[in-house]
């Protein structure tokens, strides 16, 4: 059965890249979704404020063409109005560009290119002194460049999405979902230009991307709003990916409102992110049943920026592993549950320590890493020293570097083997330390 094609040229469509199409694209794609279609960008520039996807199109982006976000306001449909969060760091705000809402059987695809002229929004103002490092001021309303929410059978493959002015790729509450060959090229300083977020998403494979960003590469997450129409955030299949980030590579939570579960990376590349993998208890969920392998990179600590208002400093000072329940604010909420994770032949570039660290209250169970081969080092243009418990009421302070650091956990297995390379050196840093453990089979050597 060939699919009808749906040209937004036929529909009036203008590529001088000023004109706002946002009617005309969205005339093709009414008509393609009642019989089912291709509804196809051609090569040239097209402005647009929000675009609604709907059921059972391909949204189709030929080579050569850019589909360019809008960042007037009154062009962005504000899709947080449709629900009620009370968690004012989620980040609801600026709407977004291309959104989709209960409806199946969609497609985004193409050798194109969305921009979302996020290097318009950024500024530099020389927070960190001159490093040139830390997160990018905001000069103006950013929308986030997608928000899919309920799409069943959501398929987004081959496109390039650049310079994302906020999240690129928000997913909730989505079933049987197949991200596959992107490429999603932001800015490496670009403050919340998350790359992939599956948010109480179902049934995902994401496979063969190459992410590059400011703020974390992938998250899985369970946001309050959406924990509570979607539930649990599972089956998360993440494999063959190259991860930039000044943020972590993976991250799993903060936000968990509703449970995470079974999650696997493998085969991946995590280059010079200030987390590798990173996983996060605050909110009063479980996360279990997360299995890591075969990854490899290197992980450093970034300069700081303090500000007034607005980003204030990069999570993360180069651990491979991070791995955190502890409580997020003074009101010393049960953070959640953490168990049965395990890591094996992970090779990376390090500048501080595989960190695993619960509350007594909020133990971390059963976590085994197998064959670590970690290489302690510096790479970037800051100095060591200090643990980074980031968003908690722990926060950030002074510690020693330990190529392992364990606390309030129970069932830890661990062997491999760490090289240090000056300034890091055994005599100033050991190689495993334990506070409030159980059940510990350690087996770390210097090579």
């Amino acid at each position: 059965m060939v699919r009808k094609v749906y040209n937004i040229l036929d529909y009036g469509a203008v590529a001088d890249g000023v004109t706002n199409n946002a009617a005309t694209i969205q005339k093709a794609i009414d008509e393609a979704t009642i019989h089912g279609g291709q509804v196809v960008v051609p090569a040239g520039n097209y402005l647009s404020g929000t675009i609604i996807l709907k059921s059972n199109i391909d949204f189709h982006l030929e080579m050569g063409a850019v589909l360019i976000s809008s960042l007037k306001e009154e062009d962005i449909l504000d899709f947080a109005k449709l629900f009620e969060d009370d968690n004012q760091t989620t980040g609801w705000d600026g709407g977004c560009f291309i959104f989709a809402c209960h409806e199946e059987n969609i497609t985004i695809s193409g050798q194109g290119t969305i921009y979302g002229q996020g290097d318009k929004v950024f500024f530099d103002d020389n927070a960190d002194n001159g490093a040139h490092e830390c997160p990018l001021n905001v000069s103006a309303f950013r929308p986030r460049t997608t928000f899919l929410e309920d799409v069943t059978n959501l398929t987004v493959k081959d496109i390039t999405i650049r310079d994302a002015a906020f999240w690129t790729l928000h997913m909730a509450g989505c079933r049987h979902v197949l991200v596959k060959d992107i490429k999603i090229l932001n800015d490496i300083r670009g403050a919340n230009n998350d790359g992939i977020d599956p948010d109480c998403c179902q049934d995902v494979m994401i496979s063969g991307c190459l992410v590059k960003t400011g703020d974390d590469a992938i998250v899985v997450k369970a946001t309050k709003p959406m924990s509570q129409k979607y539930g649990a955030c599972e089956n998360i299949v993440i494999n063959n990916c190259i991860l930039y980030s000044r943020d972590s590579g993976l991250k799993i939570g903060t936000e968990t409102h509703g449970d995470i579960r079974n999650v696997m990376l493998s085969d991946c590349v995590i280059k010079e992110c200030s987390r590798g993998v990173g996983i996060w208890v605050r909110d009063g969920a479980t996360i279990e049943d997360i299995h890591v392998h075969h990854v490899t990179g290197s992980v450093l600590k970034y300069a700081d920026g303090e500000r007034s208002e607005g980003p204030t400093m990069w999570w993360g000072n180069g651990e491979p592993i991070f791995i955190n329940a502890t409580y997020r604010n003074e009101n010393r909420n049960y953070p959640g549950k953490i168990r049965n994770i395990t890591f094996d032949h992970i090779y990376m570039k390090a500048e501080s320590s595989v960190f695993l660290a619960g509350e007594e209250d909020a133990r971390i169970e059963n976590i085994t890493i197998s064959n670590l081969e970690v290489t302690m080092c510096s790479q970037g243009t800051q100095n060591s020293g200090f643990f980074d418990e980031q968003p908690s009421l722990r926060h950030v302070y002074p510690h020693s570097i330990p190529a392992v650091y364990a606390r309030s956990v129970d069932g830890l297995r661990v062997s491999g083997r760490v090289r240090y390379e000056g300034p890091y050196h055994i005599s100033k840093n050991k190689l495993y330390e334990s506070e409030d453990c159980t059940m510990e089979e350690v087996n770390l050597k210097e090579r």
